[in-house]
């Protein structure tokens, strides 16, 4: 989860100079490769804006919603009728990680963070993936299609959306 929120992050931050983006949306698709090389793909779409606002809809294979404010990340997921509540307990700026991220190649970024290595690619100045292994080993890459950056959002997204009858884990 925690790498959730910096993917996240990440994105909203790697847009032409890397610290002038204040939202950004798009479609993805999530591939996770594991050592024997199976790859699990998820497909859904991406909205953020700052300073840390986020909201994950995956649509496929399972249906889920990822809400991310400065204080706690919220998932729905309604295949169970359940809520996930925890508090963010890093101070982590994740805005001064994308800041920081050096150029290693024409179009590819790296930043790093915990011990883990983020590359990200560009093309034609949007975001074009980010990829990186994660806890478990795994190779993880976002791709990104349909790119829009520096537009307008209503926060009100990134409220959680759930029906009252849901169970709620507070973590």
């Amino acid at each position: 989860m925690k790498f959730i929120l910096t993917i996240l992050l990440l994105i909203t931050q790697s847009y032409a100079s890397m610290d002038k983006i204040t939202s950004f949306e798009a479609d993805f698709t999530q591939n996770i490769k594991d050592e024997k090389d199976k790859v699990l793909s998820y497909k859904g779409h991406v909205t953020a804006h700052k300073p840390q606002f986020a909201k994950w809809a995956y649509k496929t294979p399972v249906e889920k919603y990822i809400y991310i404010s400065p204080f706690a990340i919220t998932i729905v997921e309604p295949e169970i009728e359940q809520v996930i509540v925890r508090k963010i307990e890093s101070n982590f700026n994740f805005f001064q990680l994308i800041k920081n991220a050096k150029e290693v190649a024409k179009d590819t970024y790296e930043a790093n963070y915990k011990n883990t290595k983020f590359t990200i690619k560009k093309e034609s100045d949007l975001i074009k993936s980010i990829s990186y292994i994660d806890e478990f080993e795994n190779n993880v890459t976002i791709l990104f299609e349909n790119q829009k950056q520096n537009h307008r959002i209503e926060l009100k997204v990134f409220n959680p959306r759930y029906p009252l009858e849901y169970d709620i884990v507070r973590d």
